[in-house]
């Protein structure tokens, strides 16, 4: 080598290193999420510091105290003009904070205080060696029957750690719908899942069940992410970019700039295609639509009861957030393709979901199929493809998310010697023994059905016409006819309850603490408020149903 090269190689050396700019966050607008991660964190230190016998409490008040922080974080953000005027992207392209966001995670936060109270239930299982028991496992490191978990229960030991695990779902649900990028929303999609796969495996009663259902929900979701993952892949081959609005640029053709290094493969129509699929894919899983809606019934039946409650409302709102915006703002372009096979998913799962509900004998796995019908109903409203389309999806979410979390806590009443008694046989003739427990799930299974004057009709009306105006009127027919077969099975589990007679050995109803009324409560209030006078919010969800591109 010459001096000459060996002297230009040190100059270049030499060159001042390139300043890397610091970061600009935006804490303010990213607050509600940062409150519950830091939460959780703290939930995390009061687990290896506090007492056994104080943890309890401490995680309650700690959990309680930060979602409700959250939400008035929310609702100060939307207050400020950040749904409307002021909706921009922080975290330098990461997270949009828009009205689609703030509504979501509204809706997130509170149906996450609603999963903390149904959590912290402490009186429906007698009291076990002089302490009162809750829902999970005494012990989840133990292995069921074993003598470690003998000596857990004789202690009167209690898994805390639900809580911070509760608060790390509700932070990845609350940045999933506001995901602006693709890694974004996949990081998201992992902080909220590992811990949901986690929660559904420390069931107290009926424990290998639990833990079968949350291997199976960790196997199919650990499949679902990899696909999201492939898909994300192609789709940054395909744009030269994970942001959301550069690929929507690429798509439409009105990108500027070239990654040269990409050049060859940017605009492949394959890779988009492929890619595209594979993330909604994911999505869809999430969401619980047929055909990859096999691993809800059993993971419905399989984890503790406050912990599907939980799940089967906020999971939905936050996955079918991020598939609104995928969906609107970064594939509008190609929404010729997609469009056709949306329909197609939406249609099974109405359907399959409605049919299938029909031989359930288990009220979970009822329920469970009850929310993939759901899924299909909402779809309707993601695929009208009109501002009215949004604004309809984010009602149905906050409409459905309390009806479901209500539903779930009112299943935890019904219990005899075994626990939950979930069989169907076993509710007969409920409504004469408890009239009152009987009567509020009759008005959450009428909401379901979408009869008039509950939150459930003005869902179903709201979607359905969206995706009649957005010119799917196919959908709606079938929709329809896929209401009337739910409506069969509802009214099926009312009649049951109500009109036949009760078993001398039949189950026993449960005097709840204050938690899990106040979480019935609130649910039977929201379902009739927003099924009586529903204007307001429909308003509010039309005003939030604009995306910030």
């Amino acid at each position: 080598m010459s001096a000459t090269a060996v002297h230009s190689l040190w100059t270049t050396a030499a060159d001042p290193i390139q300043k890397i700019d610091a970061p600009n966050i935006e804490y303010g607008q990213l607050s509600p999420t940062l409150i519950v991660i830091g939460a959780a964190v703290i939930g995390i230190l009061v687990e290896a510091f506090v007492p056994r016998r104080s943890r309890y409490y401490v995680q309650v008040f700690v959990s309680v105290v930060a979602l409700a922080a959250a939400f008035a974080a929310v609702v100060a953000l939307a207050a400020s003009g950040y749904g409307t005027t002021k909706a921009g992207i922080a975290a330098m392209g990461a997270v949009a904070v828009d009205g689609p966001a703030l509504f979501l995670q509204g809706v997130i936060l509170l149906a996450g205080v609603l999963g903390v109270f149904t959590f912290a239930e402490r009186r429906l299982d007698p009291v076990a060696h002089g302490n009162r028991v809750d829902s999970f496992a005494a012990q989840a490191a133990s292995v069921p029957g074993s003598d470690s978990e003998k000596a857990a229960v004789k202690a009167g030991f209690t898994t805390t750690e639900v809580f911070p695990l509760l608060l790390f779902a509700i932070g990845g649900m609350l940045v999933f719908p506001a995901a602006n990028d693709l890694l974004t929303l996949f990081i998201a999609l992992e902080v909220f899942s590992l811990p949901l796969y986690l929660l559904c495996a420390v069931a107290r009663r009926k424990r290998i069940m639990s833990q079968e259902a949350a291997v199976k929900y960790f196997l199919l979701g650990a499949f679902a992410s990899a696909f999201t993952l492939f898909g994300i892949a192609l789709l940054y081959g395909y744009a030269g970019s994970v942001s959301y609005a550069t690929i929507a640029q690429v798509v439409d053709g009105t990108v500027e700039t070239v990654n040269p290094a990409l050049a060859d493969t940017m605009g492949n129509d394959a890779l988009l295609l492929i890619g595209a699929a594979m993330v909604v894919m994911g999505l869809l899983f999430k969401v619980g639509a047929v055909p990859f809606h096999m691993w809800t019934p059993d993971v419905y039946q399989g984890a503790p009861t406050p912990v599907t409650g939980f799940m089967a409302a906020a999971t939905k709102v936050a996955a079918f957030g991020a598939l609104l915006r995928l969906l609107y703002v970064v594939l509008p372009g190609l929404r010729w393709d997609w469009r056709p096979v949306m329909m197609g998913v939406a249609v099974v799962t109405m359907l399959g979901g409605a049919i299938v509900a029909i031989t359930q004998t288990d009220i979970k796995r009822l329920l469970a199929y009850s929310s993939i019908a759901h899924a299909g109903f909402i779809l309707a409203g993601v695929i009208a493809m009109t501002p009215d389309g949004v604004s309809s999806v984010l009602f149905y979410l906050g409409a459905y998310s309390f009806v479901t979390i209500g539903a779930f806590a009112v299943v935890t009443l019904v219990r005899d010697a075994g626990g939950e008694a979930t069989h169907l046989s076993k509710w007969a003739g409920l409504g004469r023994r408890s009239p009152l427990v009987a009567a509020v799930f009759a008005v959450y299974l009428l909401a379901f059905a979408g009869i008039p004057l509950t939150s459930g009709f003005a869902g179903k009306f709201a979607v359905f016409k969206a995706a009649a105006e957005g010119g799917a009127s196919a959908l709606v027919v079938v929709g329809v006819i896929s209401s009337a077969i739910a409506a069969f099975f509802y009214i099926r589990v009312i009649v049951l309850m109500f009109f036949s007679e009760p078993r001398p050995e039949g189950p026993t109803v449960a005097v709840p603490s204050p938690l899990t009324m106040t979480a019935i409560a609130v649910g039977v209030a929201v379902t009739l408020v927003l099924g009586v006078a529903p204007q307001y919010f429909l308003d509010l969800a039309g005003q939030a149903g604009v995306f910030v591109r």
